[in-house]
């Protein structure tokens, strides 16, 4: 539990909530923003990640569960992925986004969604913006070279459900 020490404080997390979200808002409005066919689910991104670090904090979830949201919360902030917010801007974080949202999924078949739910800052109801993001993301995914192991694991889960 000692990693749970190195987390940023909760005033440092809302701040980096509120920034990425008025970022995030700030490009929607403009032209570049209101012309991405996948706008309205970028906003999507910062709610993840917070729920992602929050349900992390909780002492109830189990520490194989805490395993892969340390990877999601990892990938969320890794640098280089496959669509890089560097070199791509805003629309990066598509795939983020997917992982997140496989990631809250499992949890909440393993879990349950009140142990998710409580953490949500989200605009709209969890299992709502899952199940758009889920919906779409086949054509998310198709933005991504066909033969690449992300692509794959996103089409394999995509025929389970």
């Amino acid at each position: 539990m000692s990693e749970l020490h190195n987390l940023p404080n909760e005033q440092e997390q809302l701040d980096f909530y509120n920034k990425l979200r008025a970022k995030l808002v700030h490009f929607l409005e403009s032209k570049k923003g209101k012309r991405n066919k996948f706008t309205k689910y970028l906003l999507f991104a910062p709610d993840l990640f917070h729920l992602l670090v929050k349900t992390m904090m909780d002492s109830s979830v189990d520490a194989k569960s805490k395993a892969l949201i340390g990877g999601g919360i990892a990938y969320f902030m890794l640098p280089v992925d496959f669509m890089p917010e560097g070199l791509i801007g805003f629309g990066g974080f598509m795939d983020d986004i997917v992982i997140a949202t496989i990631i809250i999924n499992t949890l909440i078949n393993k879990l349950g969604p009140e142990v998710l739910e409580k953490y949500w800052s989200g605009d709209e109801q969890l299992l709502n913006v899952l199940q758009k993001v889920s919906e779409t993301s086949d054509q998310m995914v198709s933005k991504i070279p066909v033969k690449s192991a992300f692509a794959n694991v996103i089409m394999r889960e995509n025929k389970v459900k």
